[in-house]
């Protein structure tokens, strides 16, 4: 695949995982957008394949289907973000522009979860006062980690006991 092609694999990928194909997208189209896109942007520039792919290589390391639909939503959010100063006067600007906004809304705010893992890479953990409220939650992230689904749905199928007072 060329570096050229990566703006479709990746709206393609995205498009196709949510299953936006058999309602109102049609591929052809799409297509045809995203070439006038390259025209516009002028994607076949030799610096295009320098440093390799922006996003393609990323979705690659996302395995689950709720760790796809995180990072999803925040390429769906910079491809929007993009747009914001695009030509909307262009009809296949607007058209994929309002696919990709049909598409973030249908994804979770995977912002709030980015800043929770910003948050949590900042952390300082040579501060002692973080290092007692770490070994203070130890138990409960272990505990956490170790809950497999089953367990949770065991959980929350048991009928609740009643006091028979």
């Amino acid at each position: 695949m060329t570096c050229q092609t990566y703006s479709l694999f990746v709206l393609s990928v995205i498009m196709i995982y949510f299953g936006r194909f058999g309602n109102s997208l049609i591929l052809a189209q799409l297509q045809n957008d995203i070439d006038q896109l390259k025209a516009d942007f002028n994607s076949s520039h030799s610096d295009v394949a320098d440093g390799g792919p922006i996003f393609t290589e990323k979705l690659t390391r996302w395995t689950e289907r709720n760790e796809k639909r995180i990072i999803l939503s925040q390429i769906v959010s910079m491809y929007l973000e993009m747009f914001e100063n695009a030509d909307k006067s262009k009809a296949h600007v607007r058209h994929v522009a309002e696919e990709l906004y049909t598409l973030k809304n249908s994804l979770p705010d995977g912002f709030k979860k980015m800043k929770d893992l910003m948050d949590l890479a900042k952390l300082q953990m040579s501060d002692l006062k973080i290092q007692r409220k770490a070994v203070n939650e130890l138990l409960g992230v272990l505990q956490k980690l170790v809950e497999t689904p089953t367990s949770l749905k065991r959980k929350r199928s048991q009928p609740q006991r009643r006091c028979k007072c």
